[in-house]
């Protein structure tokens, strides 16, 4: 079974007509990490909930992991999350970004749809 990255340290555009059901998943998985919840017009189920401040930063990773797991889960089922990781360099550091890398699957039978 392949895995797939979702990188969101690097720039993407969006294309409207993805070639790979990879693709597909991988712009919706950078479109829920990106989008805060509620704020989507017509949409408002769809996004991360980014309340979480002034975490210490082991505790923000690991409630942003988990944050991330449960929005993909319930927002595009087809992606099964292998791992998340995080860019953190000092220039991150000094600004408060905590950007993710997240890896992923197809789930079994979302290819079906």
């Amino acid at each position: 079974m392949s895995e797939y990255i979702v990188d969101m340290t690097m720039p993407a555009k969006m294309n409207f007509r993805p070639a790979t059901l990879a693709e597909e998943i991988g712009q919706n998985i950078r479109t829920i990490v990106t989008t805060p919840y509620g704020s989507a017009p017509f949409a408002r189920s769809i996004g991360l909930d980014y309340e979480m401040v002034d975490e210490p930063l082991p505790i923000l990773k690991a409630r942003m992991s988990g944050v991330i797991t449960m929005a993909i889960a319930e927002q595009e089922p087809r992606a099964e999350i292998t791992e998340i990781l995080f860019h953190l360099n000092d220039q991150d550091k000094m600004n408060g970004r905590l950007l993710p890398i997240i890896k992923y699957r197809i789930a079994e039978g979302g290819d079906s749809e």
